[in-house]
């Protein structure tokens, strides 16, 4: 869906049909400016000051004031344009008609970021007579489209923004982003209001980028103008012949296809499988620059595109009686290259939101089905009716049904047959409908249990990080020990170790247990693993806790039988491997 030429026109009631906006550019247009805006603009350019233009218009520091509204804005400026401006015919009223004409289309329709205004377009203004007569709506949709492609501009687009703006109203209505204030008017732009967001533009994009991306794809407008009428709009008579088809549009150097048929659903049309263009038939010239260099003639470098304009292009049907292969096509085309915001990888709620649309069009589809079958054979009954009488004389006499009949009951047949494969389409993507969301339920349920899991890890990451603190301070504290410890120390240095080893047996525990969370893929391995580990840990550490007495016990009764045998000159009991080091460390010389 793209915005088209009868957008243009219903909105901003500009003008899409008549001469391309076509002609010569020129590397400098300092005499042509001199000559028709009485304006300086510097050799080799094409911009004239903003300020000095818009002062000549009597529109200069001519802004809205607080409280003050739209209409009141407007016929104020009205009134200080009529204080400036020539009110009878004549040079001064051409001058000041083309100095109008150039802040309307360089700053207004045209316009590009900067201060200055530029007068690309002058050249076609030297006849005032015939500027009425280009068609300037489909050059402004061109500048559109151009200012859209430019991938550099995330926060902003040049030209008339408002235009973009009420085309999302019209099509994306559910956005809410503007209010319907004025209903009724014509060109519809008047009948909107944006919304004032006070918020930061960053956040202001983000919401509404996150909006874009989750919006139910049933939501969308295709056809927004079927209730519209042409009351008060005497230009849709002329443009109408342009509606809904593709063509090349012209903006002097500017040259763009409208590609309608890859957007046919919003003509109301079945999406057939077309060819997606890398290069299109005619030589495209996109936009060129090389001929702004020098004098150039647009009529003659872009001649195929300005004949296509004046046949009115193209066109754009379809026989397709369903979407089903433009989208499996457009799947294999694009089908790893489809934008995915950076928040949603994996969009299953607009995977699921895109089969209940498919779901919708084929219930649409079985139900067209059904009526045509029941119309087929409400014609067949009465044409067998009808012909009972003539259809007997004619079998007595040998002859067969007649031909007509013959053609109902086989259209009736194939009627059938369609209606049971739209049956069967429609009982699949029920079932994959289904399916898609109890996987979506799955997936939501697997993300629950892995936040719980890593909460979990975190919290036992904590007492494993301050067991480990604990077991550094204590190993720290055993090694000021064995240096400076006096010959009766050796009781608190056995109680250490002991506790030492309790403590590291404790965080190899903890970490264990992290070990085995962040390695579990579902939760009841999780759990099975953590509760394994938890025990495994607590039985460890509680056997330590009740031995630590018993060990510090035994190493009392082994000290006191060996000081024992040492007065009675029994055997020699060999001390600890730490105690050997360190009696050697602090032994006497």
């Amino acid at each position: 869906m793209i915005p088209s030429l009868e957008d243009v026109s219903r909105i901003t009631g500009l003008r899409v049909y008549g001469r391309a906006v076509s002609g010569y550019t020129y590397p400098c247009y300092h005499e042509l400016a001199e000559q028709l805006l009485d304006l300086p603009v510097e050799r080799r350019s094409s911009l004239v000051p903003r300020v000095a233009l818009q002062e000549s218009l009597g529109l200069y520091e001519a802004g809205k004031n607080a409280g003050e509204s739209e209409d009141e804005y407007l016929q104020r400026l009205a009134r200080v344009s009529r204080r400036e401006l020539a009110s009878e015919p004549g040079p001064q009223a051409d001058l000041d008609l083309h100095r109008f004409l150039v802040l309307f289309l360089g700053r207004l329709l045209f316009a590009t970021r900067g201060d200055a205004v530029h007068c690309h377009f002058l050249p076609l203004m030297e006849d005032l007579g015939e500027v009425g007569g280009y068609a300037w709506g489909a050059a402004f949709l061109a500048h559109q489209f151009d200012g859209l492609s430019a991938s550099e501009r995330q926060t902003s687009t040049s030209g008339f923004y408002p235009f973009l703006q009420v085309w999302a109203y019209l099509h994306l209505p559910a956005l809410g982003r503007g209010d319907l204030t004025r209903p009724g008017l014509v060109p519809i732009a008047r009948r909107w209001d944006s919304r004032r967001d006070t918020r930061h533009l960053a956040d202001q994009l983000e919401r509404l980028q996150e909006a874009i991306d989750s919006y139910p794809y049933l939501d969308v407008v295709w056809q927004p103008y079927l209730g519209e009428g042409d009351e008060g709009q005497p230009w849709l008579a002329q443009a109408r012949p342009y509606f809904g088809r593709s063509v090349w549009l012209h903006a002097l150097n500017l040259v763009l296809p409208l590609n309608l048929f890859l957007t046919q659903r919003s003509l109301g049309l079945r999406q057939s499988v077309v060819e997606f263009p890398v290069r299109d038939r005619f030589r495209r010239p996109g936009r060129s620059f090389r001929g702004l260099h020098d004098t150039t003639d647009w009529h003659e470098r872009a001649r195929e595109q300005i004949e296509n304009w004046e046949r009115k292009g193209k066109a754009v049907k379809s026989d397709a009686t369903t979407d089903d292969a433009y989208l499996q096509a457009y799947a294999l085309k694009y089908g790893g290259k489809i934008y995915k915001s950076t928040r949603h990888q994996v969009d299953v709620t607009g995977e699921i939101a895109s089969l209940r649309a498919l779901l919708h069009s084929s219930m649409q589809d079985r139900e067209a089905a059904q009526r045509q079958t029941a119309e087929l054979r409400s014609e067949l009954e009465r044409v067998r009716g009808a012909g009972a009488g003539g259809a007997s004389s004619s079998r007595s006499a040998g002859g067969s049904p007649s031909l007509l009949e013959a053609r109902l009951a086989g259209a009736v047949l194939r009627a059938e047959e369609a209606q049971r494969h739209l049956e069967e389409r429609e009982r699949d993507l029920q079932l994959t409908t289904v399916h898609a969301m109890e996987l979506q339920g799955e997936r939501d349920r697997f993300r629950g249990e892995a936040q719980a899991t890593r909460s979990e890890r975190d919290q036992l990451r904590m007492p494993a990080e301050a067991a480990e603190a604990q077991v550094a301070e204590m190993t720290r504290e055993m090694v000021t020990l064995r240096v400076q410890r006096p010959p009766g120390d050796q009781e608190e240095v056995t109680r250490l170790r002991v506790e030492l080893l309790a403590q590291q047996t404790l965080a190899r525990g903890l970490q264990q247990i992290v070990s085995d969370i962040g390695r579990s893929r579902n939760r009841s391995r999780s759990r099975a693993s953590v509760s394994r580990a938890i025990g495994a840990s607590i039985g460890q550490y509680l056997a330590g806790s009740s031995s630590r007495r018993r060990n510090e016990e035994e190493e009392r009764r082994r000290q006191g039988e060996g000081s024992a045998q040492d007065g009675r000159g029994g055997g020699e009991m060999l001390p600890p491997p730490d105690r050997q080091e360190g009696s050697g460390e602090s032994g006497g010389g």
